[in-house]
């Protein structure tokens, strides 16, 4: 059998995503063939061509991401920050939306030295995972309720802690719960949260629809159940100083501020736009 250029292979992978309609047909055919040759996406124009099973496996991945299962469980990874973090079913997926919230919390501890971070629903741990990774002098505690996404928070945990990063502290409990965070009230330097944001009944991806788990992306007509809890509970939780970052939807670019705002304790209220100009996080700081 004769080797085939790599380069057909990809445009023709990008043909059935694009028919497909995946939203970025040319990168995910890039990715998925860089996952099969096992090389980063950046190497793939030194190596000109492959074998016949290679396009063959290529092919068959390309079938599954143009039935819209997710990348990331294709590739079984995902990117935060400077750690790779496994995901499958059972877990939301990171976007890389969220790596504008880690920016921004990562420079709201400039200054701080021995940061104790709260991740409130942290899912895979990728958002506090980066934070320990990039801030090794950090406390963090990620909470999830889900035990199925607890259960790939400790995978991740454990494999970022035997590369060599801060173990971060995994806890089992809800957000929603009045008595939740009691034993680090007014101790935390920084709260950040990629909650469920989206309004009940909103069409999204099949990507979305078919493979998150439905508690991890709805959140109540409104979209801002949990949110609310989470602004209560960062409320209680910040210290003097610290500061909160919550991601929502776009159509809360307007609620989400304003319910911070309404909590007398928290200040310098602030939304940030995402890559695309939409609305997506807003921050506040703990007054005093």
């Amino acid at each position: 059998m004769s080797r085939q250029p790599l380069r057909l292979a990809i445009l023709e992978a990008e043909r059935v995503l694009t028919a497909a309609g995946v939203d970025s047909p040319r990168v995910d055919a890039e990715l998925l063939a860089a996952h099969v040759l096992g090389v980063s996406r950046g190497k793939l124009p030194m190596v000109p061509l492959v074998d016949p099973p290679v396009v063959d496996a290529i092919g068959k991945l390309v079938t599954r991401r143009a039935r819209r299962e997710p990348l990331q469980h294709l590739i079984g990874t995902a990117v935060m920050g400077g750690v790779t973090v496994s995901v499958g079913p059972g877990v939301f997926v990171p976007r890389p939306e969220t790596e504008l919230l880690f920016a921004w919390g990562l420079t709201a501890l400039n200054g701080v030295s021995n940061p104790v971070v709260v991740d409130l629903c942290t899912g895979s741990g990728a958002l506090a995972l980066a934070i320990a990774n990039a801030r090794p002098d950090a406390v963090v505690h990620a909470v999830d309720f889900d035990s199925s996404a607890l259960a790939w928070a400790r995978r991740n945990a454990d494999a970022c802690a035997a590369a060599g990063d801060t173990p971060i502290l995994l806890h089992s409990a809800d957000v929603t719960r009045p008595d939740f965070g009691v034993e680090l009230e007014a101790r935390v330097d920084l709260v950040v949260c990629n909650p469920p944001y989206v309004p009940e009944g909103t069409e999204v991806p099949p990507e979305v629809a078919d493979h998150d788990p439905f508690h991890a992306v709805f959140s109540g007509a409104d979209g801002l159940v949990v949110i609310r809890a989470v602004i209560s509970a960062a409320a209680r939780l910040l210290r003097p100083g610290g500061a909160v970052a919550i991601e929502h939807d776009d159509t809360h670019g307007e609620s989400v501020p304003a319910l911070l705002a309404a909590r007398r304790v928290l200040s310098t209220v602030e939304d940030h736009a995402d890559l695309a100009g939409r609305p997506r996080f807003a921050t506040a700081r703990r007054a005093g």
